[in-house]
């Protein structure tokens, strides 16, 4: 699942406007809900700020679609994610195998050097 998002800076819902401990509880309340799929879900947050529209795309990898879409549901109700973010379209779906993966971004696995 890959999905882009960024923070609100809108009235009362500007994550840049507020102070530094008040970010650090809520990411703090967000990781926690996140950290309840250890071992079922992986994350991967790429920067974009100034390569696009957004400021980070979310990737998550899981062997089971449901755990996808229960830490997607869970999070969203996160105070850090329902009043502070902006979603784009999420996209889901296995494009490549890892194997094609590999050889079409030209690198080799590790033994086949």
């Amino acid at each position: 699942c890959f999905y882009p998002m960024s923070h609100r800076r809108e009235g009362d819902d500007n994550w840049y406007s507020l102070g530094f401990e008040e970010r650090k509880r809520l990411m703090h309340e967000h990781g926690r809900s996140g950290r309840a799929y250890t071992g079922r879900v992986l994350q991967l947050v790429s920067g974009s700020t100034g390569l696009d529209d957004w400021e980070w795309g979310v990737t998550l990898f899981a062997h089971d679609l449901g755990d996808i879409k229960d830490i997607v549901y869970t999070m969203r109700y996160d105070e850090a994610s329902a009043r502070y973010a902006e979603f784009g379209p999420f996209v889901i779906g296995m494009r490549r195998s890892p194997s094609e993966l590999v050889a079409e971004i030209g690198l080799v696995p590790a033994g086949d050097a």
